[in-house]
């Protein structure tokens, strides 16, 4: 089955032995082997929050501090979504994080490009970027990170994030200046809420402007905010694994993607971090049907929903392409035959 994933995090997708390979070539840590090392890229299955989650980014942070572990890590991303059959993915990482050895935004930002566009070429799996701006960081860098994005939206960066510790920093209008920079370039608009914080959380979120809402899970437990989220065409960039890992739900069959998305909210579902979970993107949607319950024309339902609002508004002509391929694999496929098909 073709695929479209939204909800992706370079740094959170690290192939283990290439994280070894990177640690030894950098001197990290000489004594470090596979054994070793997996444990510190892969969280365990559940967490305390999302807090504790956040912490199996550090080692992946410590080793992508230069252009060529960027650029290789991005292009082994690119092959491993598409080996889950993936055909358009966006992929998002925080420039700032990787400026610790000299690197300057512009660097950080064309490392990624350029390791995206090698993936493109050996796979053909289409790929779009998405530069994530940090609640934890002053509204200046997050400012600097979106124009300096906005530079390479040629190169395929299309859209502009907020991420990171909601409990600490719940306010995502103390970046505003960075979001109406990000706007007004022509990137599309997104942000993390609601893996702390409940509905009130995803809520806040509003405030600015997004087009998508990764997470965003909580709003099911309020109706008028389900409704606003309907009126808006506001699409929830659903990881269930994730969430049930960060502790934010107990188990995968109390998680709300089926709920939200049978009462009409927009969905898409994605992996969020394939090595932080230990996840592919045909597991997760293995598990939305076992363990959620969801019908495959539903999965399906979801699957071109992503395409329809994919960060591809300076492509119109490859969203259209794509859209009919993956109709076109439909009209073959009886399994996907349903009243939630569009």
């Amino acid at each position: 089955m073709p695929k479209a994933e939204l909800h992706l995090h370079l740094d959170g997708s690290l192939r283990p032995q290439t994280a070894l390979e990177l640690a030894l070539e950098r001197g990290l840590d000489e004594s470090m082997d596979l054994a070793a090392i997996s444990p510190r890229l892969q969280a365990p299955p559940q967490v305390a929050n999302q807090a504790q989650l956040l912490e199996a980014f550090e080692l992946p942070i410590a080793l992508m501090q230069d252009a060529d572990a960027i650029s290789r890590i991005t292009h082994e991303l690119v092959e491993d979504v598409a080996s889950d059959g993936t055909r358009y993915v966006e992929i998002r990482w925080a420039p700032a994080l990787h400026l610790a050895n000299g690197m300057d935004l512009n660097a950080s930002i064309a490392a990624v490009v350029n390791g995206a566009a090698s993936g493109m070429a050996t796979t053909g799996t289409h790929v779009r970027l998405i530069a994530v701006a940090l609640r934890s960081h002053p509204p200046a860098m997050s400012l600097a990170v979106a124009l300096e994005a906005a530079r390479f939206i040629g190169d395929g960066l299309t859209g502009f994030d907020l991420a990171g510790q909601e409990a600490a920093y719940p306010d995502p209008m103390v970046h505003r200046d960075a979001f109406d920079a990000a706007r007004a370039a022509g990137l599309g608009i997104t942000l993390h809420a609601g893996e702390w914080g409940g509905a009130a959380q995803v809520r806040q979120a509003l405030s600015v402007g997004p087009a998508r809402i990764a997470h965003g899970a909580p709003a099911a437990e309020d109706s008028a905010l389900i409704e606003e989220l309907i009126a808006q065409d506001l699409t929830l960039d659903l990881c269930p694994t994730s969430n049930v890992q960060a502790s934010i739900y107990p188990t995968l069959a109390d998680h709300p993607l089926g709920r939200l998305h049978r009462a009409g909210v927009p969905v898409t579902l994605s992996t969020d971090d394939r090595t932080v979970s230990n996840l592919t993107l045909v597991r997760e949607y293995s598990l939305a049907h076992s363990e959620i319950g969801l019908s495959a024309p539903e999965l399906w339902d979801m699957n071109m929903h992503a395409l329809r609002v994919a960060f591809l508004h300076h492509d119109e002509a490859l969203r259209a392409e794509l859209i009919a391929e993956f109709e076109d694999f439909a009209a073959r496929e009886p399994l996907l035959e349903g009243p939630n098909v569009q």
